[in-house]
């Protein structure tokens, strides 16, 4: 982070594009007769909700602790590995699920085949791009998959999960960036994990950050409609701007704290009045 840094709206453009992106995914959704998928483990309910989350930070946390260890032991091939596996994996099976959703709306004898081919077209060109090229596409790639992902899970996972998940990573990620693993992987350098960052006017974010942003607003949209996803939207937007403010006055702060708090108590007030 530059000492020079001053926040401006200029700074949320990649934060917008992949929550408008992982908005059309919810739209595709929405509009699409597939079934929908459901990735959470335990059944709604209080303490299903409760497991949920937990299970969801154990593997956040687990997945930053592996990534640290690979990195301060300086075992960068193996990093390359993990990384390109998660990411080949989640780009295929997104694109394949939004391929087949879009095909749906029209069928033809076929589609799944050819959903199949784009899909691993489309999974070939990106890891070509984020692992040989390493161009500015790569961040591209890193904004539209955080939207992706973003709205499959939030269209995938009940709302009281979907909330204690949200509030639990928050807790989580002040933890993490102050006193656990994301803050070390961030004095050592995010850009080493090709893939699962990307920075844009001396901000460098993680492909979590945007995930979960979206998780949100997709959640909103699909379930309480336009008005709650848009105010969920504003105190995203909102709530990264407060944090690159701050970002002024220190080099390092925990993405999710400030978007996610607003974001969901916007929503959830413009859901309660509607």
């Amino acid at each position: 982070m530059s000492e020079e840094f001053k926040a401006r709206p200029v700074h949320l453009t990649p934060i917008s594009l992949s929550l408008l992106f992982g908005i059309l995914c919810t739209y595709l959704i929405l509009l699409s007769p597939t079934e929908h998928y459901n990735v959470a483990p335990l059944p709604e309910g209080l303490f299903g909700a409760f497991g949920n989350a937990c299970y969801f930070v154990i593997l956040v946390g687990v997945g930053a602790t592996l990534l640290y260890l690979l990195l301060k032991n300086k075992n960068h091939k193996m990093i390359t590995i993990i990384t390109a596996f998660a990411l080949t994996t989640a780009i295929f099976t997104l694109s394949f699920i939004y391929l087949f959703a879009a095909f749906s709306l029209f069928p033809f004898p076929f589609m799944e085949f050819v959903a199949l081919i784009l899909s691993a077209s489309i999974t070939a060109l990106a890891d070509f791009a984020m692992f040989k090229i390493r161009s500015r596409i790569c961040s591209l790639i890193v904004i539209s998959l955080g939207g992706a992902l973003g709205a499959f899970l939030g269209t995938s996972i009940p709302t009281l999960s979907t909330i204690f998940i949200l509030c639990f990573l928050v807790i989580y990620d002040m933890f993490a960036v102050y006193h656990g693993p994301v803050g070390k992987i961030a004095r050592n350098g995010l850009e080493k994990l090709h893939g699962l960052s990307f920075s844009f006017k001396n901000i460098q974010m993680g492909l979590g950050d945007l995930t979960f942003y979206s998780m949100l607003s997709g959640h909103m949209f699909i379930n309480f409609g336009f008005l709650s996803c848009s105010a969920s939207v504003i105190g995203i937007l909102v709530g990264c701007f407060l944090s690159f403010k701050m970002l002024e006055k220190k080099g390092m702060l925990p993405g999710l704290p400030f978007p996610i708090i607003l974001g969901l108590t916007l929503s959830l007030l413009v859901t309660l009045l509607i």
